[in-house]
C-alpha cells in the first residue's frame, strides 16, 4: 500500500465538486486516510508550494489557493501517486483525458480542481503539511 496527498481546490469546492470527486476516488479504489476542509492564509499557500517560489506563476497560485476553502486528503491504495495523477489527468483540462477529475472539473490550468503528490519524497512532505502522524495511523 501506498499513501499519497490530494487536494480538491477552491474552484471545485465553491463549485459544489466535492462530493462529485470524493464518489471518484472511493470508487477507484482509494482508503479515504485523512481528510479535512481547510481556509489556507496566503501564507499557509507559500509554504506549501515553497518549491515553486521562483515560477512565475507563484504568486497567482498561491493567491488563488488561499481564495477559499479547500479539502486536503490523505488517500491510500497499491500504487496511490501513479494512479491518483491518473484520475486526476493532465494539469490543463483541456488537454486532460476524458474521463478525468481535471477535464470533467477544471475550468483552466491553474483552476483544475484538483492537485496531487508526484513522487513518494513530496507525498510524504505533503502529507506532513497537513496532518499529524497520530491523524493517520
Amino acid at each position: 500500500m501506498e499513501r499519497t496527498f490530494a487536494i480538491i481546490k477552491p474552484d471545485a469546492v465553491s463549485a459544489g465538486h466535492t462530493g462529485a470527486i470524493l464518489q471518484r476516488i472511493e470508487e477507484a479504489g482509494f482508503s479515504l486516510r485523512g481528510m479535512r476542509l481547510v481556509r489556507l492564509t496566503k501564507t499557509d499557500a507559500e509554504g506549501f508550494y515553497a518549491v515553486h517560489r521562483e515560477r512565475p506563476f507563484f504568486g497567482s497560485l498561491t493567491t488563488f489557493m488561499s481564495s477559499g476553502p479547500v479539502v486536503v486528503l490523505a488517500l491510500e491504495a497499491p500504487d496511490a501517486i501513479a494512479r491518483w495523477r491518473t484520475l486526476m489527468g493532465a494539469t490543463d483540462p483541456a488537454k486532460a483525458d476524458d474521463g478525468t477529475l481535471r477535464r470533467e472539473f477544471g475550468t483552466g490550468i491553474e483552476h483544475n480542481a484538483t492537485h496531487g503528490s508526484d513522487a513518494p519524497e513530496t507525498a510524504a512532505f505533503e502529507l506532513g503539511y497537513f496532518f499529524r502522524s497520530v491523524e493517520l495511523g
